[in-house]
């Protein structure tokens, strides 16, 4: 006996619970700040008893706030922060060129359906995500934004959070692309020994990115995830008619770059010239290429990646003033990291100190070389939760994971992948690194949330059958 037909418009299974994760997510999602304070207030309470079978009240209370408030506590990540920050602005910078911009308002219009520009989104983010995990966020809000401007004038009845999710999907793919921290750092010798301890650093070495970035299984969990996202997002789209509360794009563009004019005298002169660029650009130039010339681009690390961006922003926007308003506007997007990364660096100095987060990679020690690829990416995922930062988890879980890697005869390099993609994996219930693109496109991190779990699940299942067969 045939099935009567689904009514015209009705949304497809996938893009029904779509509709019904954004609606679960969205009532129970609160805040990043809010989540941030949550997160500590947990792990300090976590971190006080773990420290009462060894000290009185007072002095795990004492011990606690210490190391809370210290330069391994709360301050512990300025450094990174920095870089984290410069790589935002650099590239919002970059991406808000007239170049850029034109592109996006030229590939928004390719797309003939709902469906395809919600696709076209994913893809965007992922593609650029790989390049630089800033270029792919700020690229795929921006996108997201005009995308959703496009279906606003073509009239089509379109989630507009959908659009923005599909926008901020390349986070789950960021660190097995040319940003990638754990992988880049572990090219430098200078940074194993300070992460992993010379004894352990020398048994392991320096890591190129041809046996990370571009091994076999990288490869593998990243060209799958770049065909998965925006197959996902395209089924999570309803048809024509089927959503039950489409919501469009705000009306205004986001103002990204501004044009007010300088005064007409030598000074203002001056701040338009493009000759001040290039007196920059050039030395920049020369020392890339000394970089490259001597290292080559497996030992390409942070700051040289925003020595590039500085470089490519600046020469693309040409004149000063431009380069400078560009910036401003990420700096503003930059709120997030200077507020919750300090929030971030804390719980890390808590579980530290208290020694929770070492008997979290220390379960390691008991599995199976069948399951410690597995077990590696989903306790990255749990800590990502806590500290959202790639560099962070390394340290933490980098110096367990190698001596563990190493007796069990499997490849250093494929374990700290699995630990890349456990950081990146749960990036989408970590709403930290959203705040820019959620600052840019007006919409909340409950907004996007279910729409991100969902493609979180695809993507994780996809991760570990790759790290099952090649592990």
């Amino acid at each position: 006996m045939s099935q009567p037909k689904a009514p015209r418009g009705a949304p497809g299974p996938i893009a029904a619970l779509g509709i019904r994760a954004r609606r679960g997510f969205g009532r129970l999602t609160p805040e990043p700040f809010v989540i941030a304070v949550l997160l500590t207030a947990m792990v300090a309470l976590a971190s006080f008893v773990a420290l009462l079978g060894d000290d009185s009240p007072a002095l795990a209370a004492r011990a606690m706030a210490d190391r809370w408030h210290s330069s391994s506590g709360l301050w512990g990540l300025l450094t990174f922060a920095m870089q984290a920050s410069l790589m935002l602005v650099l590239g919002t910078a970059l991406a808000a060129a007239p170049v850029f911009r034109r592109g996006f308002d030229r590939l928004a219009t390719l797309p003939g359906s709902a469906r395809g520009l919600v696709a076209l989104t994913a893809a965007i983010s992922i593609v650029l995500s790989l390049v630089n995990w800033s270029v792919g966020l700020i690229c795929g809000a921006l996108f997201a934004r005009t995308a959703g401007q496009r279906a606003r004038r073509e009239g089509w009845a379109l989630h507009y959070p959908l659009l923005c999710a599909a926008g901020y999907s390349g986070l789950m793919v960021w660190h097995g692309g040319l940003s990638g921290t754990a992988p880049l750092k572990a090219t430098q010798a200078r940074d194993m020994v300070e992460v992993l301890g010379a004894d352990l650093a020398a048994r392991v070495g320096t890591i190129p990115l041809t046996e990370s970035l571009f091994g076999e299984l990288n490869l593998a969990v990243t060209g799958g995830l770049l065909l998965l996202g925006p197959l996902l997002f395209a089924w999570m789209t309803p048809k024509p008619g089927a959503d039950p509360d489409p919501a469009s794009a705000p009306a205004a563009e986001p103002e990204i770059e501004g044009e007010d004019p300088a005064a007409e005298d030598a000074l203002g002169r001056l701040e338009r010239s493009p000759w001040v660029t290039w007196l920059l650009v050039v030395p920049m130039l020369g020392a890339l290429g000394l970089f490259v010339g001597g290292h080559g681009i497996s030992e390409l690390d942070l700051n040289t990646v925003n020595l590039t961006l500085w470089v490519g922003a600046m020469i693309l926007h040409r004149r000063p003033d431009r380069f400078i308003r560009a910036c401003e506007a990420g700096i503003r997007g930059c709120a997030g990291i200077f507020l919750l990364f300090p929030l971030y660096a804390g719980i890390m100095g808590l579980l530290t100190a208290s020694g929770l987060s070492e008997r979290m990679a220390s379960a390691l020690a008991d599995v199976g070389g069948e399951l410690f690829a597995v077990l590696t990416f989903a306790v990255a995922g749990l800590l990502n939760l806590f500290v959202p930062s790639g560099g962070g988890q390394w340290a933490i879980q980098g110096p367990i994971l190698c001596e563990s890697a190493l007796a069990r005869g499997i490849d250093p390099a494929d374990a700290m992948m699995a630990m890349a993609f456990g950081d990146q994996w749960s990036n989408m219930l970590q709403p930290f690194w959203a705040m820019p693109l959620l600052a840019i496109t007006g919409v909340r991190a409950r907004d996007i949330v279910g729409y991100c779990a969902l493609w979180m699940g695809a993507g994780g299942l996809w991760i570990v059958v790759c790290l099952l067969a090649l592990v």
